[in-house]
């Protein structure tokens, strides 16, 4: 099974309609719908997946918006797995590409504030600079990520903006 099928597969799986099914509304497809679903389980690495498939075909503005809600989930990866093995030689530097991965979200979902499909951008934003701030504050050495503080996000603003 390749990457496209496996990721197809979760998809599905994560909301029962294939990751190709064509929506008019883009807060209303399989492959954004998982990207939450993923993140709010912390399951980021998939989230990060799930989202590239469906922004590996956009053509449209929304494809900086996908990329930068890719990025915040990359930072995440960093941050839990910095967070599970922070001794260990290569997680344990995760801080710096963590914090590069969120300055490049912000910089792609800054536009797209405050409210983009459902989504509140300008509070996301917030959020990722709140954890840029924590992790400098502490010259990369303290990690602001855990399980129990891991950050929920949920689709709910009426769109304002794009």
């Amino acid at each position: 099974m390749n990457k496209d099928q496996r990721i197809s597969r979760l998809v599905e799986e994560l909301s029962g309609a294939p990751a190709n099914r064509a929506s008019d509304d883009v807060a209303d497809h399989p492959c954004y719908l998982g990207f939450f679903r993923c993140w709010n389980a912390q399951r980021y690495y998939e989230a990060h997946d799930v989202l590239e498939h469906l922004w590996l075909r956009t053509e449209t503005e929304d494809a900086n918006y996908f990329k930068g809600l890719i990025q915040a989930a990359g930072g995440f990866v960093h941050l839990q797995k910095q967070f599970l093995r922070p001794t260990h030689p290569k997680d344990g530097r995760r801080m710096f590409p963590a914090v590069r991965l969120f300055r490049l979200a912000g910089k792609n979902l800054t536009p797209f504030a405050p409210v983009r499909h459902r989504f509140e951008v300008a509070k996301f934003l917030g959020l990722l600079r709140k954890e840029v701030d924590a992790i400098v504050a502490s010259d990369h050495r303290k990690n602001p990520w855990s399980p129990e503080r891991a950050p929920q996000l949920e689709l709910s603003g009426a769109e304002r903006s794009g």
